[in-house]
């Protein structure tokens, strides 16, 4: 083979296709987990597409910004936090978690949910409000252990999701389950956050 055609032939075998990270500031969206292939996969949904969490960017912006209200775990009365809210807020984007995709033929058990670390100016947190005002922690990277949740099979659900300062955020997140056959699988992911 020529010098020319091995350079051209290397090039390609290194190549790797360009992905443009998609921006997502309002509407609804899920973190979710699917079969793809007989892998688990986290993947991010919006509408009827599913994407790597590789190419999505979620951006919190001013209409995000939130006043603690009263002391919680996550500050002083008067704090400000920026919040992707567990009910729809127009212009902040509507972050929830989705198993909906998978099904007990597919899988023994739920999908454990782990956050394996947080790196970002702040605090992360998730978490659900109860009905008598009480947080139901699911993550919280104050945490030496961030946190880990079980969620069952046909599950769709949204919680708040807290960033304690302004500034770039990546959550590791991994999820687990076991096959129909016994299996283990697994499949960890990076979500990046943008928060002003």
């Amino acid at each position: 083979m020529k010098p020319l055609l091995v350079t051209f032939a290397v090039l390609l075998a290194g190549a790797t296709p360009a992905h443009a990270a998609v921006t997502l500031r309002s509407g609804h969206a899920d973190y979710g987990a699917r079969i793809v292939g007989g892998k688990l996969q986290s993947q991010v949904k919006t509408g009827s597409t599913w994407r790597d969490p590789s190419d999505v960017v979620i951006a919190l912006g001013s209409k995000a910004r939130h006043t603690l209200p009263k002391r919680t775990f996550l500050g002083a009365k008067g704090t400000r936090v920026w919040m992707i809210p567990q009910t729809q807020r127009a212009g902040v984007i509507w972050l929830g978690w989705n198993t909906e995709s998978l099904t007990s033929r597919q899988l023994r058990t739920g999908v454990t949910w782990t956050l394996e670390r947080a790196s970002g100016p702040g605090r992360v947190a998730v978490f659900q409000t109860g009905s008598f005002g009480d947080a139901d922690v699911l993550f919280d990277s104050g945490r030496s252990r961030p946190g880990s949740r079980t969620i069952a099979l046909g599950t769709h659900a949204h919680g708040n999701w807290a960033f304690t300062r302004a500034g770039t955020y990546t959550m590791r997140l991994k999820m687990s389950a076991t096959s129909r056959s016994g299996s283990s699988l697994s499949d960890t992911a990076t979500l990046t956050v943008r928060v002003r």
